[in-house]
């Protein structure tokens, strides 16, 4: 299984969020300053985690982007399934069936591939964001948030 890096970036996007205390928000500049990714392709994911509820976007002067849920209420496994278009291994698992297999009927193998699929979704459902921003200090110093907080307390 393979992520895209759309998968990727907005789980980097959610870890940065993760990261920030109190829930102050952060801009999609900072993000992408910090990771060293497009701009255009954080606006993308801020949208579109914005619209299924994971972060919340704030307008105005002081405005950006926070995390809608507590990191530990907020599973790994529905962030890649808010990201991800499908999870078909194998054009046959594609839902609009127009790559039919002629041992479709008694395949085992698609429904191999299907318990694999939901055997690694279940493995992220384990995950919250806040075990993945664990380790703070370090994961706050590599991204350059204890710089930009000092300064903004100046």
């Amino acid at each position: 299984m393979r992520l895209t890096v759309y998968s990727d970036y907005a789980l980097r996007l959610m870890m940065y969020l993760g990261l920030r205390p109190g829930g102050n928000p952060s801009t999609i500049d900072e993000v992408a300053a910090a990771y060293g990714i497009s701009k255009a392709h954080l606006m993308k994911i801020t949208n579109e985690l914005g619209r299924k509820g994971l972060i919340e976007t704030i307008r105005g002067r002081q405005g950006g982007m926070r995390l809608a849920h507590d990191a530990s209420a907020i599973r790994v496994g529905d962030i890649v399934r808010a990201c991800e278009p499908d999870f078909a291994l194998v054009p046959c698992m594609e839902a609009e069936g127009g790559n039919a297999c002629v041992v479709l009927p008694a395949c085992v193998l698609k429904r191999a591939l299907a318990t694999a699929t939901a055997a690694f979704l279940e493995v992220l459902d384990g995950y919250t964001l806040q075990d993945l921003v664990g380790p703070t200090v370090a994961l706050r110093q590599l991204l350059g948030l204890e710089k930009s907080e000092r300064v903004a307390l100046r």
